[in-house]
């Protein structure tokens, strides 16, 4: 092979590289991405994911600031509770130990 295809083969490869970050940054100003635009917070979050078995999971979602217990399986997901309350955070809860 000859320079010239070696230089060939990088800027095609280079230019194919730019062509797809040009894409990347449309899409998300269009906001066609999974990110949230600046200056405004996610409503959704997924707390814990526990693995109940092979195809069933335990899902804990919040949205706003409302968490819902749901699981999930093969053939659908079922909502087992609503309005689930938060612990508080281990750092707040004094332990036998730090008395």
């Amino acid at each position: 092979m000859a320079w010239t295809q070696y230089l060939q083969f990088a800027l095609s490869l280079g230019f194919v590289l730019a062509l797809i970050g040009v894409l990347a940054l449309l899409a998300q100003r269009l906001g066609l991405g999974h990110a949230p635009r600046r200056g405004t917070q996610r409503r959704l979050a997924v707390g814990e994911v526990m693995a109940l078995d092979a195809k069933h999971k335990l899902v804990l979602v919040r949205r706003d600031d409302v968490e819902h217990l749901i699981v999930l399986g093969p053939g659908a997901a079922t909502i087992l509770e609503t309005n689930v309350l938060a612990e508080p955070s281990s750092a707040a809860v004094p332990t036998e130990a730090g008395r």
